[in-house]
């Protein structure tokens, strides 16, 4: 069998020449970037995941490597030896890190040949992402998509380093668990050798990370994948990779500590930023008060102001209704924006209806002090200035309010300050701004179902002052549960878990599970919550949601190798895909219609 290669070893990365170099004779190998023929003198930008070097042949020096050379075109993978020189005056390129030399090449192989790819590879040229991940391998090689995973690897060997320092020992847990209920959908995988009985792929590892506290391995912690069958958007994906950890003896405080010094190293690592520690912390209750959302963008202020008390009895019925039927009435300040058109105030009314809003009320702030809006002849001169006053409103200011329930009120123009800190540029990508919210609800009514729902999940434990609730007010019990929010989006989330058997009975009761179906779905837990369980809680950290922080990507699927589409499929390998009869008789399954051609 012949080598191609020969005997010949790359002894550089095209990336790593510099002007220490000059003088030594070196081996590249790389993909043709660009090819320049200057009336003789041949230069080519060999590529790699380092960078690009400078080939220049010379008829002169080498005519053979020259002659190959006016073969090769973008994209053919070629190696060349030669030697490193200083580049001739004027020719210096500051731009590039091996700007200052280029090799003289004596010989050249053309190791495989290349179509011309559908798209070019620099970052200069707008390409639509389908046609990139059709062509993901080719998409791959583009240097901004390359230094995305490049810095995701360097940040799991932080994540690793940080955490085996700190005692956590990485275990890894099943991929075809059991599926069970709450949460998003499964992924379910039929079982050919146990027919009529299906796998599910772990949401989380959640069960199996509790049980190895149970087992006395009191720190572990894993770089996992994770599947959930959702609605896709920006920042999701059908499998995504979480940082995932777990404690024993230790309460919120703990966690909080070992985990904020976690994403200190990793940006530390991956920007040398150095984050102020601790950080800030809110409750739930309060981030609602002030902000509308449980993840809120602190990068810039535009806090919601809440005006109930002030509007009750007015002469606006939408305001007095809601704020006398135990809704809420707020505003924002969108400081400077009384400039806004009428249809860009159309278009706000339309966003925050998205959120079930049945409308937007608007105040335009004129340079005399007066209130430019249909809504003002509903008010008293008094009722003006105290309103004004509650929202620091000034000349040239636009005042944006919300009335109807709480949860609407806050949804929407929560939703609506976010809208507006990007629309208005508000929100620097280069400033970070952490926040633990905590103290979550520990339940919610779901309406449909007529029954309590776990916010994070049914193993969360209790504020240990609200225990009594359980039974009296289950709706206001708070949980140990605590979400690291930064920039407005929530990158990790977790809780100290139930750790006694009789207190997570109690809590599959509330959630509207028999005791037959909380044996049948997680006897074992209960089982193993018998005994010894110490106290421990943990969290899970969304790898991929952190990586298009720190890269600044505009999607997720610009920090994931190979990433699905928003349809949860694969344009590269066109997955998800049919198969054929004999395997679904395999597994015993039948299909109730085929999918159209």
């Amino acid at each position: 069998m012949s080598d191609i290669l020969g005997d010949w070893k790359r002894t550089h990365f095209c990336g790593e020449l510099r002007k220490e170099d000059i003088g030594k004779e070196v081996c590249l190998m790389g993909w043709v970037h660009r090819r320049r023929d200057h009336g003789g003198l041949i230069f080519i930008d060999l590529r790699d995941r380092t960078g690009i070097g400078q080939l220049a042949l010379d008829p002169d020096r080498d005519p053979e490597a020259h002659t190959k050379a006016e073969a090769v075109r973008n994209e053919f993978v070629i190696a060349a030896i030669g030697k490193v020189s200083p580049r001739p005056e004027g020719t210096v390129n500051p731009k590039m890190a091996t700007g200052e030399v280029e090799i003289e090449v004596s010989e050249l192989r053309i190791l495989n040949i290349a179509k011309t790819p559908p798209f070019q590879l620099d970052e200069y040229t707008e390409v639509a992402e389908n046609l990139r991940l059709k062509h993901r391998y080719l998409d791959l090689r583009r240097e901004a998509i390359q230094k995305n995973l490049i810095m995701r690897h360097q940040v799991a060997q932080t994540v690793r380093r940080y955490l085996s320092d700190n005692g956590f020992l990485e275990i890894e847990t099943p991929m075809l668990t059991k599926s069970t209920p709450e949460g998003a959908r499964d992924y379910l995988v039929p079982s050919r050798v146990n027919l009529g009985n299906f796998y599910a792929l772990p949401q989380s590892p959640q069960i199996f990370k509790q049980l190895l506290m149970v087992s006395g391995f009191d720190r572990y912690f894993q770089i996992t994948r994770c599947f959930r069958d959702e609605d896709l958007r920006a920042d999701r994906q059908p499998e995504f990779t979480q940082i995932d950890c777990e404690l024993s003896f230790v309460d919120h405080n703990d966690v909080m500590s070992v985990m904020e010094g976690m994403v200190a190293a990793i940006f530390k690592s991956a920007l040398n930023v150095d984050l102020q520690l601790p950080m800030p912390r809110m409750s739930f209750a309060e981030v609602m008060e002030r902000y509308g959302v449980d993840n809120p963008d602190l990068r810039f202020d535009m806090e919601l102001v809440n005006l109930t008390e002030l509007v009750k009895g007015c002469g606006f019925k939408v305001f007095a209704s809601a704020a006398d039927n135990g809704g809420q009435v707020k505003a924002i300040n969108a400081k400077g924006c009384a400039t806004f058109s009428r249809k860009e105030l159309d278009d706000l009314t339309d966003f925050v209806a998205i959120y079930g809003a049945k409308g937007m009320a608007w105040v335009k702030i004129q340079d005399d002090g007066n209130w430019q809006s249909p809504i003002a002849k509903f008010f008293s001169e008094d009722e003006l200035a105290k309103i004004g006053e509650a929202l620091d409103a000034k000349p040239g200011d636009l005042l944006l309010f919300g009335a109807d329930k709480t949860g609407t009120v806050n949804e929407s123009l929560g939703r609506l300050r976010g809208h507006l800190g990007q629309k208005l540029g508000l929100a620097n990508p280069k400033e970070y701004k952490f926040v633990w919210v905590t103290e979550f609800p520990l339940l919610e009514w779901d309406g449909e179902e007529r029954r309590h729902v776990a916010v994070h999940h049914p193993f969360t434990a209790p504020m240990d002052e609200d225990v009594p609730l359980l039974d009296s007010e289950p709706g206001n019990t708070r949980a140990k549960a605590y979400d690291l929010v930064l920039n407005g989006s929530e990158i990790g989330g977790g809780s100290i878990r139930i750790h006694d058997q009789k207190v997570q009975s109690r809590m599959f009761e509330l959630l509207g599970i028999g005791d037959e179906e909380a044996r049948q779905k997680f006897g074992f837990l209960l089982d193993a919550l018998e005994y010894g369980a110490p106290p421990h809680g943990g969290i899970a950290f969304g790898l991929d949601r952190i990586m298009m922080i720190l890269t600044e990507a505009g999607s997720i699927r610009d920090v994931i190798a190979f990433p699905k589409t928003q349809k949860a499929t694969c344009l590269m390998s066109e997955a998800p895909g049919v198969v054929d009869e004999k395997q679904l008789r395999e597994l015993g399954v039948r299909l109730a219609a085929r999918p159209k051609a």
